[in-house]
């Protein structure tokens, strides 16, 4: 697992070494998906103009994507006013619209795990939330932050 310190791959990239091989376990298992026919989407909503992450996050895109994933963007400013995220809006990862994943991180961002819910209401909530946000989203290749 990449390491997010000093020597972990956004720091490099800030130094300007890049070296995206800490995604291999990752972009191996979207292959791997999307090659047996399943679909993987990613809709980030960013703030505008961006951190320098975001730029990183953008700048890594490309592997995720020549892997399988299918991502898009959307800046923050345009999301609907009176959009509610679910899941007090934690990070959350939709598993054929049945089980739900969601991301818990500390205010450093470290990863501190994830809760695993197959409750109805809440899974049927995100899958609103994300058919929403990715019909207003824009695909990466045509996104220019």
């Amino acid at each position: 697992m990449a390491k997010w310190t000093e020597n972990g791959p956004y720091q490099s990239w800030l130094r300007g070494s890049v070296d995206n091989s800490f995604m291999v376990p990752w972009t191996q298992l979207m292959k791997r998906v999307t090659g047996s026919g399943k679909t993987v989407r990613r809709v980030r909503v960013v703030t505008e103009p961006h951190s320098s992450y975001i730029q990183w996050e953008y700048a890594t895109a490309h592997v995720n994507v020549a892997a399988g994933e299918s991502i898009r963007w959307l800046p923050r400013h345009k999301l609907h006013e009176d959009l509610v995220f679910p899941v007090a809006g934690n990070d959350w990862w939709l598993f054929d619209d049945k089980l739900l994943a969601v991301g818990h991180f500390d205010d450093t961002g470290r990863v501190l795990g994830s809760e695993v819910t197959d409750d109805p209401e809440t899974v049927a909530a995100c899958v609103r939330v994300r058919d929403l946000l990715w019909a207003s989203a824009v695909q990466h290749s045509e996104y220019r932050p």
